[in-house]
């Protein structure tokens, strides 16, 4: 038998458009290998069987569609539903009821905080029956908004820092032991008002000037160079990683589809994205172009990715602070629907951030 050579794709047909999007639709929904008799019973394409075998047989030649040895129907390639979301995908806005939904789900939770992202990946997983993933919007500096201390014992501060863009960071400030005879709570008070009268919208670079400038023979500003030099640490960590967390939901929605009955796989999945070189590639990427980026299948560059799709939106103001949320899934995902829903949250996530710097 000759072999087929695959030829460069150039514009399909509107009948080769139907058929490939006919094509796409049912594996979706199946998971099976797609069969010309099946096209013709089931969407109304007005031709015959043989006309649909021909046009499934080009659409292969072109690359577009595979044929699996053990099936006499096909599925399509990387290849394939690139072009369908290049040039025929149709965006399926979310219904206004379910948008009110959300909006109102938003509005329940704490502002600011790390509820935010949850609910964004729990909103994104049920409506997708995918995985959603969000990262918290992070900026290239981080702002200071509040300073708390909490007295542990007379030697050790807890130290709440809260920053503009959302985050809450924690830690425990050993202090000099020549200042334990006057360290209680209503100390740490007067520090936490002095800093925040300080360091109020301060990045680490401003923060650490005005940190060396505190009077270190008045005990409260002397306590209070020794906090600002851990906030200034706590800041330049937290601007150092290109992804400080990513929020995930719905991996059981993943773990059902066929093509992950082997755990396995899943798992190397998984454990890519927990890779924050590689996330922070992403975000980078996605946050550059300031749209949704649609990544199928081998288009990326990590083997382990190579079965699976993501639909990635940026959200948050360039200068200020830029997130990513999103949907994973198999190849075979309904691209309409996520990039309808994604494209939704990101719009919604911006309108909180919006509200955040107001």
């Amino acid at each position: 038998m000759a072999r087929r050579v695959r030829r460069p794709l150039g514009p399909l047909d509107l009948r080769s458009q139907a058929i490939l999007r006919a094509v796409i639709e049912e594996y979706v929904t199946t998971a099976q290998p797609v069969g010309s008799q099946a096209l013709v019973d089931r969407y109304g394409l007005g031709v015959s069987s043989a006309t649909v075998r021909n046009i499934l047989a080009e659409l292969e030649i072109a690359g577009l569609l595979g044929h699996p040895h053990t099936s006499a129907g096909r599925v399509p390639t990387d290849a394939g539903y690139r072009f369908f979301v290049e040039s025929m995908v149709d965006v399926v806005p979310l219904p206004a009821v379910e948008q009110l939904m959300i909006r109102h789900q938003f509005g329940q939770v704490e502002f600011a905080s790390e509820h935010w992202f949850r609910l964004a990946a729990t909103t994104l997983a049920g409506l997708t029956r995918s995985a959603g993933i969000a990262t918290p919007a992070k900026p290239h500096a981080a702002h200071i908004r509040r300073v708390d201390l909490v007295a542990v014992n007379e030697r050790m501060a807890s130290l709440i820092l809260v920053l503009r863009e959302g985050a809450i960071k924690q830690a425990v400030v050993t202090l000099d032991e020549a200042d334990a005879d006057i360290v209680d709570q209503s100390t740490l008070n007067g520090v936490a008002g002095l800093l925040n009268e300080r360091l109020l919208d301060r990045t680490a670079t401003s923060a650490e000037q005005l940190v060396d400038t505190l009077d270190t023979d008045d005990p409260v500003a002397r306590i209070a160079a020794k906090v600002g030099e851990r906030i200034v640490r706590i800041l330049r960590d937290y601007d150092a990683a290109a992804v400080e967390e990513v929020f995930s939901d719905g991996l059981l929605n993943v773990m059902e589809a066929p093509e992950f009955a082997q755990s396995d796989k899943l798992r190397q999945v998984f454990s890519a994205l927990e890779n924050r070189a590689y996330l922070g590639e992403l975000v980078g990427s996605v946050a550059g172009t300031g749209r949704i980026r649609v990544v199928i299948g081998a288009e990326n560059p990590r083997e382990e990715m190579h079965d699976v799709s993501l639909v990635l939106a940026p959200y948050g103001r360039p200068g200020r602070a830029i997130g990513v949320v999103g949907v994973l899934g198999p190849t075979r995902m309904s691209y309409s629907n996520a990039i309808g829903t994604v494209s939704f949250v990101s719009g919604l996530m911006n309108e909180l951030l919006d509200h955040l710097y107001a």
